[in-house]
């Protein structure tokens, strides 16, 4: 079987095991949600091609689209970050077959490269080029400009997979993505500042050679992309797969946590939920990079303006609250599904395991008010409102998202992060994710339209308060429906380990 041969049939694979998914019909309603946001985005790109093909064919400049191109290739690598996933199960199925390793992660990258999200950028390239040929500008610039356009958004998507690869092993490596967006900055202020510059570039982008320079630049990239993530895949891939580590040269020092053996059996769990975190990397992962991007964020709002307006910095400082139990309860369950049986060996141990988790979120949220006290100082945000959103989060927030604990049956790896399975497993729970991302925001627009922005941090507090208050009686009605799904869930849980 031939390379050919072979990703054709991978290919058929992967279309078969989503249409035999016990799960198809759940996820139907998130496909239409996906299907929507898909239209939606298209929608702006057909405009936004349409404006700069406007101002294009205005100037008769037809590289105008690659000058801004940068702008749109970095909100297209962040929006992978939510909508695109690493290998995951791809490749383990096929590791005991008669199929070469190299194969299957060929095929990976090519469906990636080849995958509708990227040409869902032709929706900007068409209008513009459209547009441009309509006012007379050559074939054959407008033709180099949207190959060069397209093979730069494959380039995109292999960056994106090269980072995201890298950051899961350290979170240092944010420093390459952080660097090249830096350089791109550097890039435009030096167009700005240099006149002779700008006229050069302005030259080369009026050229039929220079154009289709930059379209082989770009095939060269993506080409360097695509053979670097195939070595960095091949060789981290099979690490997870085989377990590989190294082995320590003395023993570690092994935390107790004695003092939360006098809260009784919640102690214990308070106990599993932080060695969970200490000792597993799939966890830890989530801690290190909510912890990383509070830092960012909070660093952005204090020592620059970028985020001054006044609903940017309320929207900003709810998540820098809210982001961590976003992370981490969207998979609420998902890490004890690896020993659930075990917890249902006894009488309401979930729930102590339930109250247990809403105690280490609600004390994790100290962290975020510590972070953001600098902003507090530099008077950015007011102590009311952080009092405000901290309550917020503690009461409506989590209330929300632990809705999830009754329908997630998918278990978690603990240690694998490029072969682990992720994924929303249905519509309602989509559904609840958004509902908790966005309503307590749409609560809170809806007060500050309504009030005055002291009242309705003060309401917001209130709201918040009595929803954490009243945490026995929420997190007990979620456990009572857990048990009424408890085998449904046990074999999910069991099935997805």
């Amino acid at each position: 079987m031939n390379r050919l041969q072979t990703y054709r049939l991978l290919r058929q694979h992967g279309k078969l095991s989503e249409k035999r998914n016990p799960a198809l019909e759940q996820n139907k309603v998130a496909k239409v949600l996906m299907y929507v946001g898909a239209a939606v985005m298209a929608i702006y790109l057909i405009i936004f091609g349409s404006m700069i093909g406007k101002f294009a064919a205005e100037d008769d400049f037809p590289g105008l689209l690659l000058m801004v191109l940068p702008f749109f290739l970095l909100f297209d690598f962040l929006s992978r970050f939510a909508i695109q996933q690493t290998p995951m199960m791809f490749i383990k199925p096929y590791l005991l077959l008669d199929i070469k390793r190299d194969h299957v992660i060929e095929s990976y990258l090519v469906n990636m490269v080849t995958s509708s999200y990227n040409f869902l950028w032709l929706t900007l390239l068409l209008p513009y080029a459209y547009i441009c040929l309509v006012a007379g500008i050559s074939f054959w610039k407008v033709l180099a400009v949207v190959v060069a356009g397209l093979l730069l958004v494959m380039a995109n998507s292999q960056w994106y997979l090269l980072v995201r690869t890298l950051v899961m092993r350290s979170l240092l490596w944010w420093l390459m993505p952080i660097g090249v967006a830096g350089a791109c900055v550097g890039l435009f202020f030096l167009l700005d500042q240099s006149e002779s510059f700008s006229d050069l570039l302005d030259e080369l982008m009026d050229s039929a050679p220079a154009l289709w320079l930059v379209a082989l630049v770009a095939l060269a990239l993506l080409v360097a992309m695509l053979l670097l993530n195939r070595a960095l895949q091949k060789r981290f891939i099979m690490q997870e797969i085989s377990r590989e580590q190294k082995k320590p040269s003395a023993m570690k020092h092994v935390w107790q946590f004695a003092f939360l053996e006098n809260f009784g059996m919640a102690g214990e769990y308070l106990k599993l939920e932080l060695k969970s975190i200490f000792r597993n990397k799939a966890i830890r992962a989530r801690v290190v990079s909510s912890l990383f991007l509070i830092v960012v964020l909070s660093a952005l709002i204090t020592y620059t303006d970028v985020y001054d307006g006044f609903m940017l910095l309320n929207f900003w400082c709810y998540y820098c609250f809210a982001i961590y139990g976003m992370t981490a309860l969207t998979k609420v369950m998902g890490p004890e599904g690896n020993y659930i049986d075990l917890l249902m060996t006894q009488r309401e141990n979930i729930l102590l395991l339930l109250k247990a988790k809403y105690y280490f979120h609600v004390a994790i949220l100290i962290v975020p008010a510590v972070i953001m006290l600098p902003a507090v100082i530099a008077g950015k945000f007011t102590v009311m409102m952080v009092l405000a959103y901290l309550l917020l989060t503690s009461g409506l927030g989590y209330f929300i998202m632990f809705q999830l604990a009754v329908y997630n049956k998918q278990t978690l790896p603990l240690d694998s992060k490029l072969v682990g399975k992720n994924g929303v497993e249905s519509g309602l729970q989509l559904v609840i994710e958004l509902v908790g991302m966005f309503v307590p925001l749409l609560l809170v627009g809806g007060m500050l339209m309504l009030t005055e922005e002291n009242t309705a941090y003060m309401v917001m507090a209130i709201l918040g308060l009595l929803l954490t208050i009243a945490h026995p009686l929420w997190l007990r009605n979620i456990y009572e429906r857990m048990m009424t799904r408890k085998y449904e869930n046990l074999e999910g849980f069991h099935a997805s380990r």
